[in-house]
């Protein structure tokens, strides 16, 4: 199975962070999965880290040798993947999710046919059966 992680996904798997499940780790050690890492995710890192660096504990390049180094697979963001995102759609009466950067990395693993791991509840109203909340 081909699994794309979310980026606070990445960041607490590399901070040690318990609010990884079982469930997660699980699929995330399974020598039968590829792991893959959104180029959009270290973007996002980066992003973060400059508008609040006490809250993210590594910058894009450090994130990135953590995932290279781990054997994850870099996911780059393409023309494909930006214009899957108009096709998302919420489950009746959720409100809209205005994240950019979730709606492309849903997008990224919609269209690349990978299961999507995530926290965010917000990514779990939307009508499709590739994410995994933990």
């Amino acid at each position: 199975m081909k699994i794309l992680l979310d980026t606070h996904i990445l960041v607490w798997f590399f901070d040690s962070d318990s609010k990884l499940t079982a469930n997660a780790l699980k699929l995330m050690a399974d020598a039968d999965n590829e792991i893959y890492f959104s180029a959009l995710a270290i973007f996002e890192v980066d992003l973060k880290r400059t508008t609040k660096p006490d809250k993210m504990p590594f910058d894009g390049d450090e994130l990135a040798k953590l995932c290279e180094d781990a054997g994850f697979k870099c996911l780059p963001l393409e023309l494909k993947h930006t214009l899957a995102v108009k096709n998302l759609t919420r489950k009746e009466g959720k409100p809209p999710h205005k994240d950019p950067f979730d709606n492309l990395m849903l997008a990224q693993a919609i269209v690349d046919e990978m299961v999507f791991i995530t926290h965010d509840q917000r990514i779990a109203e939307y009508e499709t059966d590739v994410v995994f909340k933990i």
